[in-house]
Protein backbone atom coordinates (compact mmCIF):
# COMPACT_ATOMS: atom_id res chain seq x y z
CA UNK A 1 0.00 0.00 0.00
CA UNK A 2 1.37 3.59 -0.93
CA UNK A 3 2.42 5.52 1.27
CA UNK A 4 2.10 9.19 -0.59
CA UNK A 5 -0.85 10.68 -0.29
CA UNK A 6 -2.18 11.71 -3.96
CA UNK A 7 -4.58 14.69 -3.84
CA UNK A 8 -6.87 14.59 -7.09
CA UNK A 9 -10.22 15.63 -5.63
CA UNK A 10 -11.76 17.90 -2.91
CA UNK A 11 -15.75 17.94 -2.61
CA UNK A 12 -17.67 19.81 0.44
CA UNK A 13 -19.48 22.81 1.67
CA UNK A 14 -17.87 26.29 0.75
CA UNK A 15 -17.21 28.92 3.24
CA UNK A 16 -17.26 32.71 1.37
CA UNK A 17 -14.80 35.09 2.80
CA UNK A 18 -15.25 38.46 1.01
CA UNK A 19 -12.08 40.97 0.84
CA UNK A 20 -9.06 41.77 -0.78
CA UNK A 21 -5.24 41.38 0.45
CA UNK A 22 -5.97 39.47 3.15
CA UNK A 23 -2.89 38.86 4.99
CA UNK A 24 -1.36 36.22 7.10
CA UNK A 25 -1.61 38.22 10.11
CA UNK A 26 -5.34 38.41 9.79
CA UNK A 27 -5.60 34.84 9.14
CA UNK A 28 -3.70 33.97 12.31
CA UNK A 29 -2.76 36.59 14.52
CA UNK A 30 1.44 36.57 15.18
CA UNK A 31 0.62 36.40 18.86
CA UNK A 32 -0.66 32.43 18.35
CA UNK A 33 2.79 31.31 16.63
CA UNK A 34 4.82 30.95 20.00
CA UNK A 35 4.14 27.14 19.76
CA UNK A 36 6.32 24.53 19.19
CA UNK A 37 3.81 22.66 17.07
CA UNK A 38 0.67 23.70 14.93
CA UNK A 39 -1.37 21.93 16.96
CA UNK A 40 -4.56 23.91 18.12
CA UNK A 41 -4.26 26.69 15.66
CA UNK A 42 -7.50 25.99 13.91
CA UNK A 43 -9.15 27.78 17.29
CA UNK A 44 -7.63 31.18 16.50
CA UNK A 45 -8.34 31.26 13.30
CA UNK A 46 -9.22 35.01 11.84
CA UNK A 47 -9.74 35.65 15.56
CA UNK A 48 -8.99 39.39 15.89
CA UNK A 49 -11.67 39.54 12.56
CA UNK A 50 -13.61 37.89 14.02
CA UNK A 51 -14.04 40.23 17.02
CA UNK A 52 -14.12 43.07 15.23
CA UNK A 53 -16.95 42.01 13.19
CA UNK A 54 -18.89 41.02 16.03
CA UNK A 55 -18.53 44.02 17.75
CA UNK A 56 -20.26 45.83 14.86
CA UNK A 57 -22.93 42.75 14.78
CA UNK A 58 -21.41 41.83 11.34
CA UNK A 59 -20.63 38.07 12.09
CA UNK A 60 -17.59 36.32 10.41
CA UNK A 61 -18.04 33.11 8.05
CA UNK A 62 -15.76 31.73 10.59
CA UNK A 63 -17.64 32.25 13.55
CA UNK A 64 -20.77 31.44 11.21
CA UNK A 65 -22.34 27.69 12.59
CA UNK A 66 -23.99 27.36 8.99
CA UNK A 67 -20.44 26.91 7.78
CA UNK A 68 -18.92 24.77 10.47
CA UNK A 69 -17.46 21.57 8.45
CA UNK A 70 -17.07 23.62 5.27
CA UNK A 71 -14.11 22.33 3.17
CA UNK A 72 -13.31 24.59 0.45
CA UNK A 73 -12.30 28.08 1.34
CA UNK A 74 -13.90 31.14 -1.70
CA UNK A 75 -11.53 34.07 -1.35
CA UNK A 76 -10.67 36.92 -3.46
CA UNK A 77 -7.31 38.61 -4.81
CA UNK A 78 -4.05 38.22 -3.01
CA UNK A 79 -5.07 36.47 -0.44
CA UNK A 80 -2.54 34.66 2.29
CA UNK A 81 -0.49 38.07 1.45
CA UNK A 82 2.18 39.84 4.10
CA UNK A 83 4.47 38.31 6.39
CA UNK A 84 6.07 34.16 5.54
CA UNK A 85 4.21 32.39 7.90
CA UNK A 86 3.47 28.41 7.38
CA UNK A 87 1.24 28.72 10.35
CA UNK A 88 -1.43 30.43 8.34
CA UNK A 89 -1.81 27.36 5.99
CA UNK A 90 -1.66 25.31 8.43
CA UNK A 91 -4.35 26.99 10.67
CA UNK A 92 -6.92 26.82 7.71
CA UNK A 93 -6.20 22.60 7.26
CA UNK A 94 -6.38 22.25 10.88
CA UNK A 95 -9.80 24.15 10.93
CA UNK A 96 -10.91 22.08 8.29
CA UNK A 97 -10.35 23.86 4.92
CA UNK A 98 -9.16 21.26 2.33
CA UNK A 99 -8.85 23.31 -0.58
CA UNK A 100 -8.81 27.14 -1.35
CA UNK A 101 -10.43 29.02 -4.57
CA UNK A 102 -9.94 32.66 -4.81
CA UNK A 103 -8.57 35.04 -8.07
CA UNK A 104 -4.70 35.30 -7.08
CA UNK A 105 -2.58 34.07 -3.66
CA UNK A 106 0.61 35.34 -2.28
CA UNK A 107 3.74 33.16 -3.60
CA UNK A 108 4.98 32.20 -0.45
CA UNK A 109 1.19 30.84 1.25
CA UNK A 110 0.92 29.27 -2.00
CA UNK A 111 3.74 27.61 -1.46
CA UNK A 112 3.27 26.79 2.28
CA UNK A 113 0.07 25.55 1.00
CA UNK A 114 1.59 23.18 -1.34
CA UNK A 115 3.80 21.76 1.15
CA UNK A 116 1.26 20.61 3.35
CA UNK A 117 -1.38 19.03 0.67
CA UNK A 118 -3.29 22.27 0.61
CA UNK A 119 -4.86 23.41 -3.23
CA UNK A 120 -4.73 26.63 -4.12
CA UNK A 121 -6.63 27.46 -7.42
CA UNK A 122 -7.49 30.61 -8.96
CA UNK A 123 -10.52 31.49 -10.82
CA UNK A 124 -12.13 34.41 -12.47
CA UNK A 125 -13.85 37.20 -10.31
CA UNK A 126 -17.65 36.55 -11.86
CA UNK A 127 -16.99 33.13 -10.87
CA UNK A 128 -15.59 33.76 -7.54
CA UNK A 129 -18.60 36.12 -6.96
CA UNK A 130 -20.90 33.55 -7.74
CA UNK A 131 -19.79 31.14 -5.69
CA UNK A 132 -19.74 33.25 -2.43
CA UNK A 133 -22.93 34.32 -3.28
CA UNK A 134 -24.04 31.12 -3.72
CA UNK A 135 -22.65 29.61 -0.47
CA UNK A 136 -24.29 32.96 1.50
CA UNK A 137 -27.67 31.79 -0.12
CA UNK A 138 -27.07 27.96 0.57
CA UNK A 139 -25.09 26.65 2.84
CA UNK A 140 -25.28 23.21 2.88
CA UNK A 141 -24.56 23.28 -1.40
CA UNK A 142 -21.76 21.33 -2.18
CA UNK A 143 -18.59 21.90 -4.71
CA UNK A 144 -16.03 19.36 -6.50
CA UNK A 145 -12.66 20.69 -7.27
CA UNK A 146 -11.17 17.94 -9.85
CA UNK A 147 -7.24 19.06 -10.07
CA UNK A 148 -6.71 16.84 -13.02
CA UNK A 149 -9.44 18.31 -14.96
CA UNK A 150 -8.82 22.00 -13.68
CA UNK A 151 -12.56 22.17 -13.35
CA UNK A 152 -15.13 23.06 -10.20
CA UNK A 153 -18.22 21.68 -10.51
CA UNK A 154 -20.88 23.30 -8.89
CA UNK A 155 -24.34 22.46 -9.27
CA UNK A 156 -24.68 22.81 -12.80
CA UNK A 157 -21.91 25.25 -13.44
CA UNK A 158 -18.64 24.26 -14.27
CA UNK A 159 -16.09 26.94 -13.17
CA UNK A 160 -12.87 26.34 -15.10
CA UNK A 161 -9.93 26.79 -12.47
CA UNK A 162 -5.93 26.93 -12.75
CA UNK A 163 -2.64 26.55 -10.70
CA UNK A 164 0.39 25.95 -12.17
CA UNK A 165 1.30 22.52 -14.10
CA UNK A 166 4.17 21.43 -11.45
CA UNK A 167 1.56 22.24 -8.58
CA UNK A 168 -1.08 20.10 -10.03
CA UNK A 169 1.11 17.25 -10.61
CA UNK A 170 2.58 17.63 -7.07
CA UNK A 171 -0.84 16.86 -5.77
CA UNK A 172 -2.10 13.71 -8.22
CA UNK A 173 1.56 12.18 -8.04
CA UNK A 174 1.66 12.80 -4.53
CA UNK A 175 5.45 14.38 -4.70
CA UNK A 176 3.58 17.27 -2.62
CA UNK A 177 3.75 14.52 0.09
CA UNK A 178 7.53 14.63 1.10
CA UNK A 179 7.42 12.08 4.22
CA UNK A 180 5.24 10.01 2.37
CA UNK A 181 7.81 9.89 -0.47
CA UNK A 182 10.66 8.74 2.34
CA UNK A 183 8.53 6.23 3.92
CA UNK A 184 7.32 4.68 0.12
CA UNK A 185 11.17 3.97 -0.18
CA UNK A 186 11.90 3.25 3.55
CA UNK A 187 14.61 0.35 2.54
CA UNK A 188 16.36 2.77 0.17
CA UNK A 189 16.63 4.91 2.98
CA UNK A 190 17.76 2.70 5.56
CA UNK A 191 20.55 1.42 3.35
CA UNK A 192 21.96 5.04 2.51
CA UNK A 193 21.31 5.38 6.40
CA UNK A 194 23.56 2.27 7.20
CA UNK A 195 26.71 3.67 5.22
CA UNK A 196 26.58 7.11 6.44
CA UNK A 197 29.37 7.39 9.70
CA UNK A 198 26.89 9.89 10.87
CA UNK A 199 24.16 8.25 11.22
CA UNK A 200 25.44 4.68 12.11
CA UNK A 201 28.37 5.77 14.85
CA UNK A 202 31.02 4.01 12.99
Amino acid sequence: MSAVVRIERVQGRVIPLRGLDVDTDRIIPARFLRVITFEGLQHHVFEDDIASRAAKGDPHPFAQEQFAGARVLVVNRNFGCGSSREHAPQALQRWGIAAVVGESFSEIFFGNSLAIGLPCVTAGPADLEWLQTRAEQDPDATVALDLAAATLQAGERTIAVAAPASAIEAFVTGAWDATGLLLEDAAAVKATAAGLPYVSGF
